[in-house]
C-alpha cells in the first residue's frame, strides 16, 4: 500500500447497487470500505428502539449523546455495526430500517453527529466510502466521485430478489413503492439532498450486470490513481 490517501465517494439512490459495487471495489484495491447507510440505519434502530418519531427532529436529537456506535470489520472485510456493544449488523437490513434511516438522516443534528466520524475514516486510511451525499457532503474533496443510478424498476428487482433471498415476503409492487417513497424523501430534504456532485462520473447501472458493474468502477479507480493503487 501507497502511503498516498484515495478517496472514492459512491452516491445514488437505494437499490443502485452502491454497497456490493463499493465493497468489490475496495477489496480489489485493499481500500476500507465505508458503508455510510448502515451508520444512519443504526441511529434509525436506536430511535426505533426508544419509540420514537424518526421524523422529529425533537425526539431524535436527545437521544445522540448517549449513542454509542461502532464499526468494526470481519476477516472477509465485511462491515459490521455495533449499537451499545450488540451487533446489528442483521438488524438494521430490514424494509423498516430504510425507512427510519432515511427520516433520521434528513435531521441536520444526525448528520453532524456522525460526520466527523465519516471524515476521520478517509483522513487514516485509503477508502471507498457510499451513501447518498458522500461527494457533496461528506468528503467533497474525494478524490474519485461517483454517482451509481438505475432505473426505479430494475432496483426494485435487485431489492426484491435481496429480501427474498432472506425470506421476506415483500412483492415487488410493495418495494416499488417503498423505494419509490424514500427516493423522493432522500431527494427532498433540506439536509443534504440526494444528488450527483458536480464532478461525479454518473454510472448507470440499469442494462450492467453486476460483474460489469464492478468493472466499471474499478476502471474508473484505476483511470484516476493509477494502475498501482491501492499497491
Amino acid at each position: 500500500m501507497t502511503d498516498r490517501r484515495c478517496s472514492v465517494a459512491i452516491d445514488g439512490p437505494s437499490g443502485a447497487g452502491k454497497s456490493t459495487i463499493a465493497k468489490a471495489a475496495a477489496a480489489r484495491f485493499g481500500f476500507l470500505y465505508v458503508d455510510t447507510g448502515a451508520i444512519y440505519r443504526t441511529v434509525g434502530l436506536a430511535a426505533r428502539r426508544a419509540g420514537v418519531d424518526p421524523h422529529s427532529a425533537t425526539a431524535v436529537e436527545p437521544l445522540l449523546p448517549g449513542l454509542d456506535i461502532r464499526l468494526d470489520y470481519g476477516p472477509d472485510g465485511t462491515q459490521r455495526m455495533y449499537l451499545h456493544g450488540e451487533d446489528v449488523s442483521t438488524a438494521i437490513r430490514t424494509p423498516e430500517m430504510s425507512m427510519y434511516a432515511s427520516a433520521v438522516s434528513a435531521i441536520p443534528a444526525v448528520r453532524a453527529f456522525l460526520m466527523d466520524m465519516q471524515r476521520d475514516m478517509a483522513q487514516t486510511h485509503s477508502v471507498v466510502m457510499d451513501g447518498r451525499d458522500i461527494g457533496t457532503v461528506v468528503l467533497p474533496d474525494a478524490g474519485l466521485k461517483i454517482f451509481l443510478t438505475a432505473s426505479l424498476r430494475a432496483r426494485a428487482e435487485r431489492r426484491l430478489a435481496e429480501l427474498s433471498a432472506k425470506g421476506d415476503p415483500s412483492t415487488l409492487e410493495d418495494v416499488l413503492t417503498d423505494m419509490a417513497r424514500r427516493d423522493e424523501q432522500d431527494s427532498s430534504r433540506a439536509a443534504a439532498p440526494l444528488r450527483a456532485a458536480e464532478d461525479a462520473v454518473i454510472v448507470d447501472t440499469s442494462e450492467l450486470t453486476l460483474a460489469e458493474s464492478i468493472e466499471r468502477v474499478c476502471a474508473l479507480i484505476r483511470e484516476k490513481f493509477g494502475p498501482e493503487a491501492g499497491r
